[in-house]
């Protein structure tokens, strides 16, 4: 099972101390050493970082690790390959431009059986199941938007429509973002914690490193952390439930109309504060 990890703040964030413990499970404290990649958004841009081979030996993880770099919206991906082989074309996230700005998307699951017919504005270069069905997404909001990005309560239904239905063909917990907001699908396994004032001192699950975030952050900072599990073993975090699609918007969970969907259960501030 590939692990997911997402962010997002009402202000720039690093997210050096969840990814700390976070790289930690492609090879050292857990089995996933297939490849990994993380994505960052900056304004209209996105800086993203891929390496095919296991994120705890990775000198690349070590490099993000120690770079503290801030954006709204981060997803990070540790790959345990089913399908598709081990290489840079197949590590996740994938990325693509839709409506003038760059989506980020990563997959955990299988997807069994599933070749959608593609209209061609949007192919995989890749063999994975995961990268096909970003595309399949991508080429439907295309169609059914053709000129501009919808609000995003039509954005919303839109996505749960698409999870819906890729999601019957397996697993499919799914990160997603355009840099505005994060999309969170979850099929089977996916929580979130949401820090804000009084910070909390936490504890990594995967590393013996405690950090104290009222020393970082001011009190009006706001980050929402997702991840496919707990990254901490001393904070409260909250399972999404299966077949829910959450959107995440400045640092905490957006009601952007019904959540859950059909699909079988199968600024200006600097803050370090994830």
């Amino acid at each position: 099972m590939c692990q997911l990890l997402g962010m997002n703040c009402n202000v720039p964030t690093d997210i050096c101390f969840s990814f700390g413990g976070f790289r930690a499970r492609g090879g050292l404290t857990d089995h996933h050493r297939d490849g990994w990649g993380i994505a960052f958004f900056e304004g209209r841009g996105a800086r993203v970082f891929l390496d095919p081979c296991a994120s705890a030996l990775s000198p690349v993880a070590e490099l993000v690790h120690r770079y503290p770099i801030r954006s709204l919206n981060v997803i990070a991906h540790i790959r345990k390959a089913t399908q598709g082989e081990v290489r840079l074309e197949n590590t996740h996230p994938f990325q693509r431009e839709l409506w003038g700005r760059y989506w980020i998307f990563a997959h955990n699951g299988n997807l069994r059986a599933y070749q959608p017919a593609l209209s061609g504005r949007f192919l995989p270069v890749g063999s994975t199941d995961s990268e096909l069905a970003f595309c399949h997404i991508l080429d439907r909001l295309a169609l059914r938007f053709p000129d501009t990005a919808p609000p995003p309560r039509a954005l919303h239904a839109a996505l749960r429509e698409l999870a819906t239905e890729i999601g019957g063909r397996g697993e499919f917990n799914f990160l997603l973002s355009d840099g505005e907001r994060l999309f969170a699908h979850c099929s089977s396994r996916l929580s979130y914690v949401i820090r804000k004032s009084p910070f909390p001192v936490a504890h990594l699950a995967d590393e013996d490193l405690t950090l104290d975030f009222n020393r970082v952050t001011t009190p009006d900072d706001r980050v929402a952390v997702i991840a496919t599990l707990p990254l901490t073993d001393n904070e409260q975090w909250q399972a999404i439930e299966p077949g829910t699609l959450q959107a995440f918007h400045l640092g905490a969970p957006e009601d952007l109309g019904e959540t859950a969907t059909t699909a079988a259960a199968v600024g200006c501030g600097l803050s370090p504060i994830a």
